[in-house]
């Protein structure tokens, strides 16, 4: 019996405690039901806001796709300057247009490469750069033609070292980009020119010994021997 009333006892216990514990978070929440509401209502319309630019950001992707689709051939075709401002009466956006509207995009950050290309041919070294340097897309190849656009920019203006500096980077970005014998052999080409014959000869060495068969190794001997000279 007595066995009994302590399980008895113990139930009871154990049930005032739940019940306890209820009652004061019950409590709580009614005491603090609004701050409670407000803070679940501000996390559902993060939520949404999240949701709702991710598919403002796909849609104007999307957008920028389709726009650059029908200025790429102006590029192809060597029309640089229509292709950066646009042809109005065939309802072609330009570059500088589709950058401007969709540059956080991916392909808006592509467009940004082609605008700066565009500049490049029409001798707007300051633009190209400008769009080189702003580009933050995720493609490889373009990330080393940003870093080598930039470097040729800094060329024509002899600022060589900085040049030769951002050739390295470029060639850096990805082991598949089949351009980086091209972009070291500039890097080489620049550090002859600023008579630093170690690093020169560093950079053809690895030409020589990693891009075999490719246009940079052919010729390259001369190279070596400008920089031996050195």
């Amino acid at each position: 019996m007595l066995e009994r009333r302590k399980k008895i006892s113990k139930k009871q216990m154990k049930e005032d405690k739940l019940v306890t514990t209820y009652y004061k978070a019950y409590n709580f929440f009614m005491e603090y039901q609004a701050k409670i509401l407000i803070g679940v209502a501000a996390v559902a319309l993060i939520i949404v806001a999240i949701v709702l630019l991710s598919n403002k950001r796909s849609s104007d992707n999307k957008n920028a796709a389709e726009l650059l689709s029908k200025v790429i051939p102006l590029y192809e075709a060597g029309q640089f300057k229509e292709a950066v401002d646009g042809i109005t009466s065939n309802r072609v956006l330009g570059l500088k247009k589709i950058v401007s509207d969709y540059g956080s995009t991916e392909n808006g950050e592509t467009a940004k490469i082609y605008l700066a290309n565009s500049y490049v041919m029409l001798g707007n070294l300051d633009l190209a750069y400008e769009q080189y340097d702003s580009y933050s897309g995720s493609n490889p190849l373009f990330k080393a033609t940003a870093l080598a656009g930039r470097a040729g920019c800094l060329e024509v203006k002899n600022n060589l070292e900085k040049a030769a500096n951002l050739f390295m980077d470029a060639a850096k970005v990805s082991k598949e980009n089949p351009s980086n014998s091209e972009y070291l052999l500039k890097a080489g080409i620049d550090f002859i020119k600023l008579h630093k014959k170690e690093e020169a000869k560093s950079v053809f060495n690895t030409i020589k010994k990693d891009y075999k068969n490719t246009p940079a190794f052919y010729g390259l001997d001369r190279y070596l021997i400008q920089a031996d000279n050195l």
